[in-house]
């Protein structure tokens, strides 16, 4: 079998052990994790691009939905342990302590309700990313979550991350990055940017929550807040297979 191959196979095993957890949690649940894990580009090019360390074991999810990201995180440990793990794939951590921070109900109950029995036992939080308390980290992840709120809210999430990764300084491998994960889309890139709005505005209502109005950036701005911040910044395309605009910021702390 081919490297690529063999890759794929191991993302076809993933994929099905990531998303079985959520067919107790109802059918829309299971589907939406299904459709979500399968056809999102971001959660296999994480792995891919190797951008999870291992020494990042704290994990804050911010906007986590019905807790995906956790339940991915438990089957790559898994996998790993079953040595069904591809050799072209970097190691992740073997146990995550995983904190997902989600401002609607019903997705924290989905996300309760189908992977709160994994252990570690994941903390999901119902709160306002803006005022939530952040636990010490070694690895935050927002994705397509941050145009929620305006231009000065953004900033204050973005230093109040920064604050929850210099906390885990002392418990954390000098040889592990503090890093953050954020994926937005690039306003610059005014059709992929339209496109990708419409698609966030139609799933939201499908899943059940109201349409909030977005504040979105292009992607140079985005960079310069970060790095204003205290944070080395590399983009990477994260739209793979879509019509999109949206790109991954590897943000790490200087």
């Amino acid at each position: 079998m081919t490297a690529h191959r063999q890759q794929d196979a191991a993302w076809r095993r993933l994929h099905d052990a990531a998303t079985q957890p959520y067919r107790q949690a109802g059918r829309f649940a299971w589907h939406f994790a299904r459709g979500k894990l399968g056809r999102d580009p971001v959660f296999r090019g994480l792995i891919e691009q190797g951008l999870i360390a291992p020494g990042q074991r704290r994990v804050l999810d911010i906007g986590c939905g019905q807790g995906l990201f956790a339940s991915l995180l438990a089957s790559m440990s898994e996998m790993q342990a079953s040595l069904h793990w591809p050799p072209a794939w970097s190691a992740t951590p073997a146990q995550a302590h995983y904190t997902g921070v989600e401002l609607m109900p019903r997705d924290i109950e989905r996300a309760t309700r189908a992977v709160g029995h994994l252990q570690p036992t994941p903390a999901f939080v119902c709160a306002d990313m803006c005022s939530a308390t952040l636990p010490a980290s070694d690895l935050v992840v927002i994705l397509d979550v941050l145009h929620y709120v305006h231009l000065q809210a953004q900033e204050g999430v973005l230093a109040r991350v920064r604050h929850a990764l210099l906390q885990g300084a002392a418990e954390r491998d000098h040889a592990t990055p503090a890093r953050l994960l954020l994926r937005v889309g690039d306003a610059a890139s005014r059709r992929g940017y339209r496109i990708s709005q419409w698609v966030d505005r139609t799933v939201t209502r499908v899943r059940g929550h109201r349409v909030p109005p977005t504040w979105g950036r292009p992607l140079a701005d985005w960079t310069a807040l970060l790095e204003r911040l205290g944070f080395v910044v590399r983009s990477l395309p994260m739209s793979q297979g879509t019509p999109f605009a949206n790109v991954l910021l590897v943000a790490d702390l200087k």
